[in-house]
């Protein structure tokens, strides 16, 4: 089992950034992939950028390409979220998960199996608040 624990959330204005931290415990080796996954108020939950822990390849939403960066330090199974050029619709609770990805196919969605599996371990959010 996986725990996972962000950080890093808060409030900026329109044009700021922000870097969310989460940090990975337990039998990491059972995992391919971690991810981050937003929620809005009133809306669905939504694959932000997941990228695989071996390779270290990131794939982003079209809504956050160039703005975001997901990265990690293996060493240490933390994952970070660089989060710059924020929007007002960048508002939203942010989920930071672990688990089993699917390989990534051309046009889906980011999501790959991570955000569906019942095995994939989650974070209890952080709030992230862009003002206009």
């Amino acid at each position: 089992q996986v725990q996972v624990a962000e950080s890093g959330g808060g409030s900026v204005q329109a044009g700021g950034s922000l870097r969310l931290s989460c940090a990975a415990s337990g039998d990491t080796n059972s995992i391919n992939c971690m991810g981050w996954f937003r929620q809005a108020s009133g809306k669905q939950r939504e694959g932000v950028a997941i990228i695989y822990t071996h390779g270290g390849i990131p794939y982003y939403a079209n809504s956050v390409k160039g703005r975001f960066t997901i990265s990690q330090d293996n060493a240490q199974s933390t994952m970070y979220l660089q989060m710059n050029s924020l929007k007002p619709e960048d508002s939203a609770m942010y989920y930071c998960a672990a688990g089993a990805c699917d390989r990534p196919s051309p046009g889906a969605e980011v999501d790959y199996g991570l955000g569906t599996r019942s095995t994939t371990s989650w974070g209890q959010g952080t709030q992230v608040t862009v003002s206009s």
